[in-house]
């Protein structure tokens, strides 16, 4: 190879000629391959019409044997293998004519061994029709003609014919077949070793020519890979310094940030109570306010409980007032009843009757007065009842009272609650801004320094890298010069 040119352009040449010649042999192979399944499908093909004559020539025994059979016994069983055959040959011979298409001198053949087949089967269905008509000697005799002897020699001389060009037809696929084996083998062996001579001399060649340049260039390697890594050390030194000051800035300045939002949190929180504090007040004045309502309502109920008390007693007394002309009455039935009793006896038989009545009527009066007595005992009950009652809803009504001024009390010190509540959370707002503000301005701060602290980690990471790779670059030109000059390292 020429001395002026690259490793690349070596190397391209080396694997474009290595790829020809494998690219050759694989087109020999390819082609090889390809005859050779060509040949097996030409050998299968010719097997396959030896197959078909055999079963030919098999279908037209297997036809004269039930044919013979019948005539002998006149069982229509043996005609199974007769009716068989006549169905199966059309297709049979249909197939050794579609097979040997490309051979016309087997078409003729063939053409004759369909006749022969269609005479043969002419004769046997003339003694299988004497047979049937129950002409057993006229059967026998056409048998004993020798027609269908002759018919079936000559049939199997065309099949031999058939065969026998069949046969000389497949021994020379099969020669054709060792003789494309034979040179594919040859092709890939020879190819094959003149290949790897090649790959081995151009290998070496390009591995000649590139440790000689090799040895150059990882010299200059060495000494630019020094200075470089000299250069990292000190410039990685001064970005960890700075990376550190910038750090411990940056530390700061977030701690000031997040006090100062600690700060604007706790007066958000105080403002925001101080406003839930306010609405309470406010919820609380209401609240008040309902009461004080709730309060004049019982007390208009408390009058009306006590209107309806006196009424009630105003009521008990007609009652008993009531009750004293039932009792009148009834002390006045007792009497009429007795005075009538005392009558009917003197009456004898005939106010007898009148007695009972009168008797009857005595103890009505009786149970009249007693319940009387138990009635008036329970309006005086309920007389008492209602002036208890209207006793204790006066107290009541003076307790609503005091009750509704207090409550006017409570609500005018939640008033002054709501006013104080309400100065609180403006204080508190203005400090939340204030100090909303600060947080902000610290914010802004700490965000420039963490720029500036991340370029300066980025710079300190990038020095790292930096030194990193001089000293990757300085192992790398170690390991070229060992790989190119082991015994000078």
């Amino acid at each position: 190879m020429n001395n002026n040119w690259t490793f690349g352009r070596k190397l391209a040449v080396g694997f474009a000629v290595s790829s020809t010649f494998l690219l050759a042999i694989g087109l020999v192979a390819y082609w090889s391959i390809y005859t050779l399944i060509d040949t097996a499908d030409s050998v299968k093909h010719t097997h396959k019409v030896l197959e078909q004559a055999d079963d030919l020539l098999g279908l037209v025994k297997d036809a004269e044997t039930g044919a013979r059979g019948f005539v002998l016994t006149g069982e229509p069983a043996y005609l199974e293998p007769y009716d068989e055959a006549l169905r199966n040959t059309p297709s049979v011979v249909n197939e050794m004519r579609t097979l040997a298409s490309d051979s016309p001198g087997q078409q003729r053949r063939i053409a004759q061994a369909e006749a022969l087949v269609a005479a043969k089967y002419a004769f046997l269905k003339r003694i299988v029709d004497a047979r049937r008509a129950g002409q057993e000697r006229e059967a026998v005799q056409i048998v004993m003609t020798g027609e269908g002897r002759n018919t079936m020699r000559e049939l199997r001389q065309v099949t031999a014919e058939i065969t026998r060009e069949v046969q000389e037809l497949l021994a020379r696929r099969s020669l054709e077949a060792d003789a494309t084996a034979a040179n594919a083998k040859l092709t890939i062996v020879w190819g094959t070793v003149f290949c790897l001579l090649f790959v081995i001399a151009a290998g070496y060649t390009i591995t000649r020519s590139l440790t000689d340049r090799l040895g150059m260039a990882v010299s200059h390697v060495q000494s630019s890979s020094a200075e470089l890594q000299a250069a990292a050390t000190q410039q990685a030194t001064g970005s960890k310094e700075q990376a550190s000051a910038m750090s411990e800035i940056s530390t700061t300045i977030s701690e000031l940030g997040v006090t100062s939002r600690q700060i604007a949190e706790s007066a958000q929180r105080v403002a925001q109570i101080a406003e839930q504090t306010a609405g309470a007040a406010r919820n609380g004045s209401g609240t008040v306010e309902k009461g004080q309502e709730s309060i004049s309502g019982i007390r208009r109920q408390t009058d009306l409980v006590v209107s309806h008390m006196l009424d009630l007693g105003r009521k008990s007394q007609e009652i008993g007032a009531v009750l004293d002309i039932v009792s009148e009455l009834a002390e006045q039935t007792n009497i009429l009843a007795i005075n009538a009793t005392i009558e009917a006896s003197g009456a004898g038989e005939a106010g007898r009757r009148f007695a009972v009545v009168a008797e009857e009527i005595r103890k009505l009066a009786d149970r009249v007065a007693a319940s009387t007595k138990g009635i008036r005992t329970q309006i005086e009950d309920v007389r008492g009842a209602v002036n208890t009652t209207v006793m204790a809803t006066e107290s009541s009504a003076k307790t609503v009272d005091q009750g509704a001024r207090q409550f006017a009390e409570v609500a005018e010190a939640f008033r002054q609650i709501a006013a104080l509540v309400a100065t609180t959370t403006e204080a508190v707002r203005e400090i939340e801004l204030s100090t909303k503000q600060q947080a902000t301005a610290a914010e802004q701060v700490r965000i420039a320094v963490t720029d500036v602290a991340q370029a300066t980690q980025e710079t300190e990471a990038s020095s790292a890298q930096t030194l990193q790779t001089a000293s990757q670059l300085a192992g790398l030109s170690t390991d070229l010069r060992r790989l190119v000059h082991p015994q000078t390292v």
